[in-house]
């Protein structure tokens, strides 16, 4: 299916979210997939966006995933060109936000800003003049902005400063908000690619400023186009210069969508950490095993820490440890206070490159694991499972987690898990043989009891 209104000449732009269904050059108002779609809607200097995915049938969907391939779908794309209808500026990336806010009770909410896709316009982006240099400039969702500007030298250009700004006076997104008004945040990028290069980081790049996390992946850019073309010759970023190990996957086939397999191979151990202005304010040690079922097929992902990627962020009420690779787009914990004096896991978010080219992703905030009192740590070193979903579990092996009030860059005394506390078993062995041994004198009474009036008769 393709657009049946040709495009403002001048400039255009393309934004797809379509899964499989990014569209190919050099016809940028055809959409491809629109079958998948609800809705072709064309916008403003001919943006055509296509969303809403519906349900597909078993075959159909089957037929539709033979067609696609392995095409990996990103969720914006802008193909920006001049007035001679010449490609100046392209750009496919992903990203989600965390925002910090304090409310009027003067205490601290988390918002995470994932969908970014829907409502998107791109108001203002431009391939620049004399005066300026080229810019991306996206709005989305209800009151967020996000732009990016570029800077051109002798040979090479920049990535030269990132702002995005959100509005607390939306009470939806941000419920009982103390401050009101639209938010900026300003950062300075200076990252530094060749002309004709296109810059290109398929790992988690984190940006951190003013109470917002930024996350970005799966980022292609070019500005400066030159003849139009966007160039091949790729520009990495350093954290795709050393991520080129790939975790071990393994596929079972099992009997039902809920089951999951046991991996034979026992996950590595990693350490990880995260920093603020104050030093060290989480730590975390565990070997993570991901359990992922669909359509019948389960996968076992072992994470090998030693081609994982952390980050993370600290905050009064809620500490984050994110992790990502080559085939990990991200893996998030989310901890959490409980009462003023305990911490525990409240949140899981993950999205991950499956064998067959697709995505999977999960987010459950309404966890209660790894439950320990504020100013101790939590371990656990026996397997212990934690169910995020019916289709996703993590396994985690010699766990212990400290995520608040570390001191000395060290874990505090460590509360144990029921599994790890052998001490448990006695009494419960104890309890056992007691209450075996009453059951016995107690049925023996009873006999002896019926043996002892058989002789009588009733008068």
């Amino acid at each position: 299916m393709t657009g049946a209104e040709p495009a403002v000449p001048g400039f255009e732009a393309l934004w797809s979210v379509v899964i499989g269904g990014v569209v190919p050059g050099p016809e940028p108002l055809s959409c491809y997939c629109c079958s998948c779609c609800r809705r072709l809607r064309l916008l403003p200097f001919g943006i055509i966006m296509c969303f809403r995915l519906s349900l597909i049938s078993g075959s159909g969907l089957v037929l539709l995933c033979l067609v696609l391939g392995a095409v990996r779908s990103y969720a914006l794309e802008l193909n920006w060109k001049d007035s001679t209808n010449a490609t100046c500026l392209y750009a496919k990336w992903q990203m989600n936000f965390t925002i910090y806010y304090e409310t009027t009770n003067k205490t601290h909410k988390t918002v995470t800003i994932s969908d970014v896709g829907k409502n998107v316009t791109y108001n203002g982006s431009s391939c620049g003049d004399d005066q300026n240099g080229p810019k991306i400039a996206v709005q989305f969702g209800s009151g967020f902005s996000w732009m990016v500007n570029f800077t051109k030298e002798e040979s090479s250009y920049l990535i030269d400063s990132i702002s995005f700004s959100y509005n607390t006076n939306d009470t939806t997104t941000f419920p009982d908000a103390k401050h009101k008004g639209i938010v900026p945040v300003n950062k300075s990028a200076a990252i530094k690619i060749p002309l004709n290069n296109i810059f290109r980081c398929n790992s988690l790049l984190t940006i951190e400023s003013d109470n917002v996390i930024q996350h970005y992946w799966d980022v292609h850019v070019q500005a400066f186009v030159q003849n139009g073309t966007v160039s091949k010759k790729e520009y990495l970023c350093d954290k795709d210069k050393t991520s080129t190990t790939v975790a071990p996957i393994i596929h079972t086939t099992v009997p039902s969508p809920t089951t999951t397999p046991t991996s034979k191979q026992k996950p590595k151990v990693g350490t990880y950490s995260v920093t603020n202005g104050n030093g060290t304010c989480l730590l975390a040690t565990m070997g993570l095993q991901l359990n992922i079922t669909q359509e019948k097929v389960a996968s076992v992902i072992n994470i090998n820490p030693n081609t994982t990627d952390f980050t993370g962020s600290c905050h009064p009420q809620t500490a984050q440890l994110r992790l990502n690779s080559s085939i990990i787009k991200y893996l998030e914990f989310i901890f959490a206070m409980k009462n003023e004096n305990r911490f525990y896991l409240k949140e899981v978010n993950a999205s991950m490159f499956l064998a067959n080219g697709s995505v999977f992703s999960i987010a459950n905030n309404n966890l209660s694991y790894w439950d320990a009192p504020l100013g101790s740590s939590y371990m656990c070193n026996k397997e212990q499972t934690v169910s995020v979903s019916g289709t996703f579990q993590i396994n985690t092996f010699d766990l212990r987690v400290q995520p608040f009030n570390v001191k000395e860059g060290k874990y505090s005394t460590a509360q144990e898990c029921s599994l790890d506390d052998d001490t448990i078993l006695i009494p419960i062995i104890v309890g056992a043989g007691l209450s075996g041994l009453i059951i016995v004198i107690v049925i023996a009474y009873l006999i002896g009891r019926r043996k002892s009036y058989a002789g009588y008769q009733t008068l």
